[in-house]
């Protein structure tokens, strides 16, 4: 028995997320693609957009886990999580209106892929890791680079999950 659907959770939210053909035909102007990754990034990044699941874009926890029993009797217990997540969008020039709608591109994308569709019915239980999970919060953080403006829209996925 699991002691938590956490790692599940996230495992599956990268997968579903990677297998995207949406996101993969989401090409910004100059013909960038969005990469996705598990985690902060290893490589260097300052010339990619990328979505990151399971890190904020800083230094704050990238999923939390808060459990109690289901009923009486302890066999089974109740778990909501929460995955963080960032998408990091970056223009070389000095406006922020295109990257912006990018970053909020990116997120309506990864939204729609949490749906339940005819092709994809297990996404809301990221095939079936959770019971349910959602796009909860988002946060906008927008600065200025040597390689212009560059947008970090942070987000939460929300589950719930029986163990």
């Amino acid at each position: 028995m699991a002691t938590s659907a956490l790692p599940t959770a996230i495992d599956e939210l990268v997968a579903i997320l990677s297998a995207s053909s949406l996101l993969e035909a989401l090409t910004g102007p100059d013909g960038r693609t969005v990469k996705v990754i598990d985690g902060p990034p290893t490589d260097d990044i300052a010339l990619d957009d990328f979505l990151a699941v399971g890190w904020s874009g800083g230094d704050d926890q990238g999923a939390e886990s808060v459990q109690d029993f289901n009923s009486a009797g302890a066999r089974t217990r109740d778990e909501d999580l929460t995955i963080v997540g960032v998408i990091d969008v970056w223009s070389g020039d000095d406006t922020f209106a295109a990257v912006r709608a990018r970053a909020f591109q990116i997120l309506g994308v990864a939204e729609a892929e949490l749906r339940a569709t005819n092709s994809s019915p297990e996404a809301p239980t990221l095939n079936g890791a959770v019971l349910w999970a959602h796009l909860t919060r988002t946060q906008l953080r927008q600065y200025f680079t040597d390689q212009g403006a560059r947008v970090a829209l942070g987000f939460t996925v929300s589950c719930h999950a029986r163990i």
